[in-house]
């Protein structure tokens, strides 16, 4: 079976603002040194995100960097009349799952450390395989691309519960919560593996294939 014509054998090209999917009939033809422009958003053209691979892996690498001390430092104080208890997100998940919490334990288990975890391993596979132009389960490949933009946003669940914590129990006499360092560094490791996803250009995946296969 030959392989299917592709974008760029028929002049097409799709705006990364926009998604519309313009030819080379309704582009201008640039100006020397000059790309082309989308008719509808005037953003610049460009046949794959430019600098896709360095940004990435800079994004991915720095999320690492602010996971670890995410992980090691406290994220929560809490404080009451005879007692000042801080926790880290494994101190947190295993102090309810031992008050009878076990679901709220899971729930925050796998938002807070499954889940950046499962993204650093999925872009980090996604990029050493496209950068080698690996021909291995491209669509299973892309799937998972696309698993990681639809949970990335509820890595954000540590940061949503301590904030709602803090603001709640502020109306306590007898108790208080209070945000430390660790969440600061915990929201930077979400904000930077949405960034990290974002510059990635899943189409990279299919670059170098020989067939459609």
């Amino acid at each position: 079976m030959s392989a299917l014509p592709r974008a760029s054998e028929l002049g097409l090209i799709a705006c990364h603002v926009c998604g519309l999917v313009c030819s080379d009939a309704t582009t201008a033809p640039p100006e020397p040194g000059q790309v082309l422009v989308c008719p509808r958003c005037g953003s610049g053209l460009h046949a794959r995100k430019p600098a896709s691979y360095a940004r990435t892996w800079a994004l991915l690498i720095a999320a690492f960097l602010m996971y670890v001390p995410a992980n090691l430092l406290p994220i929560m104080r809490t404080a009451s009349l005879n007692e000042i208890d801080d926790n880290t997100i494994l101190s947190g998940v295993v102090e309810l799952w031992v008050k009878g919490s076990p679901d709220l334990a899971i729930i925050v288990f796998v938002a807070s450390i499954v889940v950046p975890m499962l993204k650093f391993l999925v872009l980090g596979t996604l990029l050493l395989s496209s950068q080698r132009g690996s021909d291995w389960a491209r669509p299973q490949r892309a799937k998972l691309f696309r698993l990681v933009e639809l949970i990335g946003y509820w890595s954000m669940l540590d940061v949503f519960v301590v904030s709602l914590l803090t603001a709640l129990v502020r109306f306590s006499v007898l108790s208080r919560v209070e945000p430390l360092p660790g969440v600061i560094f915990f929201g930077l490791t979400v904000v930077l593996t949405m960034l990290a996803s974002l510059s990635f250009d899943p189409r990279l995946i299919w670059d170098g294939r020989d067939t459609d296969d």
